[in-house]
């Protein structure tokens, strides 16, 4: 198992997570979550139903609780139903927990039943307490399966030795996430080196300097729209474009980026690589990057752009390769995969 993130395209991630890169389904990976990557998975699991429907959606819920309390339901909603002969049916289901076994046997622990009535009374009728260890029960739900009377179609997640929870694991298309090297170039996020010499961490840091570097550029000239960097050596600033024109950034110049005086924006760049902050200075790397104003930016975020990849049509997202609603687009839909793109910031 090695520590990296992965994500779906740019529909789910990235995440920390521990990963075996011999496990493949497809050639695609069966990540293993810590607690906070999981939760956040909840969140945009749903975020991403309520944007795209569930019934062209799989969900991921977290029901937190003590290990000393007494039993409790939980009612989980989802979309209307496509059966449905009116409107107002929406799909749920039940779960109860029986907090006391859930360290022991977590998929045992947990029961999936209909949500009657009788279950949304109890629901509303106690919640989680006690003062015992905290627990966390994983729930995975798949809509569009329980549309159709499936008995499969919620499981509980097993966390493994580790306590991780493995979530999507041959089913879903995970794959690593990357970040985007000055020179043009990705690498796996466990991948920390590029073949150029630059690392991830030296990366990430021009990342961090460069909205400090955008605001004093603004602060002498309102009008810029991109600066191009060279990366030989230490960074430096070479060209600053103003509308259609370039302005004057030589030596005493009024837009001299190196002079303290004028806001010192080569001093801010490369503040982020002192050594005393933990990351060496950059390696000689023979190229220049323009800092573009907006678009996808590859090194943020933690990677969720990727490198090229095949069309997804045979393969579901967490079943979101089914057809959307009207007038709504599945985001495992080929039209919404980013293309390649330089490395490039925004001033």
């Amino acid at each position: 198992m090695i520590e990296t993130r992965v994500c779906i395209d740019d529909t789910l991630g990235p995440f920390d997570c521990k990963v075996d890169p011999s496990n493949r389904w497809n050639g695609f990976l069966s990540p293993h979550f810590p607690l906070d990557s999981a939760r956040q998975l909840c969140d945009q699991t749903v975020r991403t139903a309520d944007e795209y429907g569930y019934d062209c959606t799989d969900t991921i819920h977290m029901i937190e609780g003590r290990e000393d309390s007494p039993d409790t339901v939980h009612i989980i909603e989802g979309g209307p139903s496509r059966y449905a002969d009116g409107d107002d049916e929406t799909l749920a289901i039940a779960v109860r927990i029986n907090w006391r076994h859930v360290h022991r046997d977590t998929r045992h622990a947990a029961t999936v039943t209909e949500a009657t009535p009788q279950a949304r009374k109890a629901a509303r009728r106690r919640k989680p307490g006690g003062r015992g260890a905290a627990r966390a029960v994983f729930v995975h739900v798949r809509w569009m399966y329980l549309d159709e009377g499936s008995e499969t179609a919620v499981t509980i997640v097993e966390p493994d030795s580790e306590g991780l929870f493995p979530i999507g694991g041959w089913e879903w298309v995970w794959h690593f996430a990357v970040w985007w090297c000055l020179c043009g170039s990705y690498q796996n996020w466990h991948e920390t080196d590029c073949l150029c010499g630059v690392t991830r961490d030296q990366t990430l840091a021009l990342k961090e300097a460069t909205p400090r570097v955008g605001e004093i550029l603004r602060r002498a000239a309102p009008g810029a729209t991109a600066a191009l960097f060279e990366t030989t050596a230490a960074p430096r600033i070479v060209t600053v474009v103003d509308g259609d024109g370039e302005l004057n950034i030589g030596d005493g110049g009024p837009y001299d980026t190196e002079n303290p005086r004028r806001g010192g924006c080569g001093t801010a760049q490369r503040a982020g690589l002192r050594p005393d902050r933990g990351r060496p200075p950059l390696a000689p790397v023979p190229a220049r990057r323009p800092l573009t104003p907006g678009g996808p930016d590859p090194a943020g975020a933690g990677g969720q752009l990727r490198p090229p990849r095949p069309p997804l049509e045979n393969h579901p997202v967490g079943r979101q390769a089914a057809a959307p609603r009207r007038g709504a687009r599945c985001p495992a839909s080929p039209a919404n995969t980013p293309s390649p793109t330089t490395w490039s910031k925004a001033v």
